[in-house]
């Protein structure tokens, strides 16, 4: 039986920045930095793994908002951590507070949504 899925549940990732992570690479600037596209996709799935071990294995969830504000530049080989807060529940809608931090401090904070999903059910709507 999973465990019950409550509000304050939190999750923490850490990844160190790659030339892949950049800002440069991702094509959303020219610089060498950790890119915001990134930066959100880590955001995303430490919010994800926060919940994993809360849902069933037929179900999923599904990201439909980011409110994120990136706030200072990270340099490649800098280690980021990111911490995912469940903050409310309405249903299968599931709302998180997001950080992201590195050596030096917050450098991104914000609000993601996602949204609890039966994997069949949706993957049936990719066919109509």
């Amino acid at each position: 039986m999973k465990k019950e899925l409550e509000v304050g549940i939190k999750h923490t990732e850490r990844k160190e920045v790659t030339p892949q992570d950049t800002a440069a690479h991702y094509g959303s600037g020219t610089l060498e930095v950790f890119a915001t596209p990134a930066m959100i996709a880590l955001m995303e799935n430490t919010a994800l793994k926060t919940v994993l071990p809360y849902i069933s294995e037929d179900q999923d969830t599904v990201g439909s908002e980011v409110n994120i504000r990136h706030l200072k530049p990270t340099a490649v080989g800098q280690t980021v951590e990111c911490e995912a807060i469940l903050t409310e529940t309405e249903g299968k809608k599931l709302v998180f507070e997001v950080s992201a931090s590195d050596e030096k401090g917050i450098i991104g904070k914000g609000r993601h949504v996602r949204y609890i999903i039966n994997k069949e059910q949706f993957l049936s709507n990719l066919k109509t």
